[in-house]
């Protein structure tokens, strides 16, 4: 399929798939979605903790170098385990603009190492940030009981509907610790009900120009 790199709302880049007219990242702001849906609602509850990361989807490695950035100045000690079936090449990296959008020219060489370094190893990107990255399909994904955190970040279920399914958030929930947390950008009737299903506590938030646009799913604590 023809992947093309467009500009987003907010001046940032994505990677667009022509044949499905879909985004890697909202092209309404990719750097927007990312601190609305991953940080706002997801880090920020683990400022100054150690958190888990598990990421659905690592894509152009946005939501990685974001967090990064972000645990830095919050003083957050992040173990992020990146998982993506099809990764973005370097030629297509090479086009993203994160670096001089966020101002982060500090962290150049940590995003370049984020994207270099060996798929299915522990990667030490700094003193509060270890990155994992694995290559395969998300319904392969087997983990019980390791994440305090999940950005579900895949491609939305007008075009891949099999990655939004009970089986695929059960996944999920196993994966998750006892109070973890999910956030993911979709807000589909669908979706909701999929996450109910597997015992998932839903809550709906507002886009910030309105418009509800992602789901914040609380695991249940028993």
């Amino acid at each position: 399929m023809e992947r093309k790199i467009i500009t987003t709302g907010d001046g940032s880049k994505t990677i667009q798939i022509s044949e499905w007219d879909e985004q890697y990242h909202s092209k309404h702001g990719a750097v927007q979605e990312a601190y609305h849906v991953f940080i706002k609602h997801g880090l920020s509850l683990f400022f100054g903790k150690k958190v888990a990361i598990l990421e659905i989807g690592f894509g152009t490695g946005l939501n990685a170098l974001i967090t990064h950035i972000e645990s830095k100045k919050n003083n957050t000690e992040v173990a992020y385990r990146g998982v993506e079936a099809y990764p973005v090449s370097t030629e297509e990296l090479e086009q993203l603009n994160y670096i001089s959008e966020l101002k982060a020219e500090e962290f150049q060489k940590d995003f370049e190492k984020m994207h270099q370094s060996p798929w299915e190893s522990d990667i030490l990107i700094s003193e509060n940030f270890i990155l994992e990255k694995e290559q395969k399909l998300f319904a392969d994904i087997a983990d019980e009981n390791v994440f305090d955190l999940v950005y579900f970040d895949a491609f939305g279920a007008r075009v891949q509907p099999e990655l939004w399914t009970e089986e695929i958030f059960l996944k999920m929930y196993r994966a998750m610790k006892e109070g973890g947390v999910l956030v993911t950008y979709a807000a589909k009737g669908s979706v909701r009900r999929a996450m109910l299903a597997v015992g998932f506590e839903v809550e709906r938030l507002p886009w910030p120009t309105g418009k509800k646009r992602d789901v914040k799913s609380q695991k249940v604590v028993f």
